[in-house]
């Protein structure tokens, strides 16, 4: 289910370096530390080790682990916490990912489905990015694709003499607006005659392939407009290569919940700085964007992603694909390190699916 980009000292360890103690021991604090965010000590461990084990006995193990640099002492205390390296070898290699509850399965289809009725794309989008936040309680995240949706119609109105509006409908629903300069005493009927060229060609297709055609038919002289009408045309279809709704959108739901669980002021620390990742819309949308390369899961931990190595944040996305199996965009979660992989990475996985099959329809 989960690809991603392996560090090498977490490769190179493997796990025949760590005996079966070693490992219950390491599994204990990765796992203590998910649940609490504090460091564990040998004297709590010992009691709840399925082995009987001293905290000497412990302590050594410790040792070792961290030598490995697997887990760290945050300070002069004996408790230890995992390291980056230490949290990618246990998502890697001890981590059991369990099947989405059922509540979980049909709480995401219904909420996607019901967000799916007669509304945008985008709108189902946002309702995802809010559900996995609410699963999750970390920030729900969205990246949708350049926007290419099939077109409904097109219309042009006059504002003013030099100036008319250009608005587009999608299938979905979606309408944009362009303002298009024109001549001062262009006709009101070359506009109306526009706008029915363009039409009766653009009904459930991209405005790339309606660019296309009628690009094609304007050099060819194959189309019956007057000079006039035939520059309205093609500055109605020129104002939108390469301009707002060819830009992604992220969507970012549930920042607040961040703010639920902190244990410290270094934790608040990081939640700000975290938040300021997210306002750099464009570094989060080219990391989002390399999610895009890869079928399943990915898993972002800390500085193996350097957008967030400050925040040390993780982050659990996978790809979303369109009626033709195209991957058009990402979605999933971001939030602090001691996220809960195991829940997490499936309910990711199987809301981008549910958000796929959606979008095929």
């Amino acid at each position: 289910m989960a690809s991603h980009d392996l560090p090498l000292a977490a490769n190179q360890l493997g796990l025949a370096q760590l005996n079966e103690r070693s490992r219950e021991i390491f599994r204990q604090i990765v796992e203590s530390y998910l649940a609490t965010g504090e460091p564990v000590g040998s004297r709590n461990l010992s009691r709840i080790l399925p082995m009987t084990l001293s905290p000497a006995s412990v302590r050594n193990v410790m040792s070792d682990l961290e030598q490995l640099g697997l887990v760290y002492a945050p300070h002069t205390s004996a408790g230890r916490l995992p390291t980056e390296i230490g949290l990618r070898f246990f998502v890697d290699a001890l981590m059991q990912i369990g099947d989405l509850a059922e509540q979980d399965r049909k709480a995401i289809e219904a909420q996607v489905a019901a967000s799916g009725q007669g509304k945008s794309v985008e709108a189902v989008l946002t309702e995802a990015s809010g559900l996995l936040s609410g699963l999750s309680r970390a920030a729900g995240v969205v990246l949708t694709a350049k926007s290419n949706p099939r077109l409904k119609h097109i219309e042009f109105v006059r504002l003013e003499p030099e100036r008319a509006l250009v608005v587009l409908v999608g299938e979905d629903g979606q309408v944009e607006n362009r303002v298009l300069k024109i001549p001062i005493g262009l006709p009101i009927s070359a506009l109306t005659e526009a706008a029915n060229f363009v039409n009766a060609r653009v009904r459930g297709r991209t405005l790339e392939e309606v660019k296309a055609e009628i690009e094609t038919r304007l050099m060819e002289g194959e189309a019956e407009l007057d000079q006039l009408t035939q520059k309205i045309v093609a500055a109605g279809l020129a104002s939108w290569s390469g301009g707002e709704n060819e830009e992604r959108k992220l969507i970012v739901r549930g920042q607040a919940h961040l703010l639920d669980d902190l244990k410290a002021l270094a934790d608040l620390e990081r939640v700000r700085l975290l938040f300021d990742d997210l306002e750099t819309r464009r570094e989060v949308i080219d990391l989002l964007g390399r999610a895009q390369q890869a079928e399943g899961v990915r898993i972002f931990i800390g500085s193996e992603n350097k957008l967030f190595s400050l925040s040390g944040s993780s982050t659990i996305i996978a790809p979303y694909h369109d009626a033709s199996g195209q991957i058009v965009g990402v979605l999933g979660v971001i939030g602090p390190t001691r996220l809960n992989y195991a829940r997490i990475i499936p309910m990711v996985d199987y809301t981008a699916k549910v958000v796929s099959k959606l979008l095929g329809r």
